[in-house]
């Protein structure tokens, strides 16, 4: 498995492919956040942060994929997003990581609340930048925006989840 990984993610920036609902560098970011932030232990929060802003992006990328290839029914943008947040929250519950009562913000599981409001910050931060491109005839205002807006958005989120769970 260790040996796939690199071969899988190096291979990703040799496809090259049409700009998708979010780019490759946003889920590559968001990835990249999960990972790191359970390898330095930092609360649950934060990393169900990035486990939204990533399925949100991987759900979008298939959502463009199943479109492109002609496969979508009735209800398969739904049925796209539950898929994977199912995927996600299932594991996580059934090992026993998702509903410790002592894990909990607000009353509200950390894992959960993290990945509800990462996915929900995400998902109107990439609305908000198809709004501001329209706006100025399709085209970003800077280089790198497409990036820079939802992954700063989980930065700032990151950040006051960071100061909410510190003692």
């Amino acid at each position: 498995m260790k040996k796939i990984f690199p071969a899988v993610f190096i291979l990703n920036f040799l496809i090259v492919l049409q700009a998708k609902a979010f780019c490759p560098v946003c889920v590559v970011v968001a990835g990249a956040g999960v990972g790191l932030s359970r390898w330095l232990g930092i609360d649950d929060t934060i990393a169900g942060t990035w486990i939204g802003g990533l399925t949100v992006a991987v759900s979008a990328w298939t959502i463009d994929w199943l479109q492109k290839k002609k496969w979508n029914f009735k209800t398969y943008k739904i049925t796209t997003y539950l898929a994977y947040y199912l995927m996600i929250v299932a594991p996580l519950f059934f090992m026993g990581i998702l509903g410790h009562p002592f894990n909990r913000l607000f009353g509200i599981d950390k894992i959960v609340l993290g990945i509800v409001s990462g996915s929900l910050t995400f998902y109107l931060v990439g609305a908000w930048y198809q709004v501001l491109k329209k706006k100025n005839n399709n085209r970003a205002h800077f280089p790198f925006q497409k990036v820079l807006m939802p992954v700063a958005a989980l930065v700032i989120l990151s950040l006051i989840f960071y100061f909410l769970t510190s003692k």
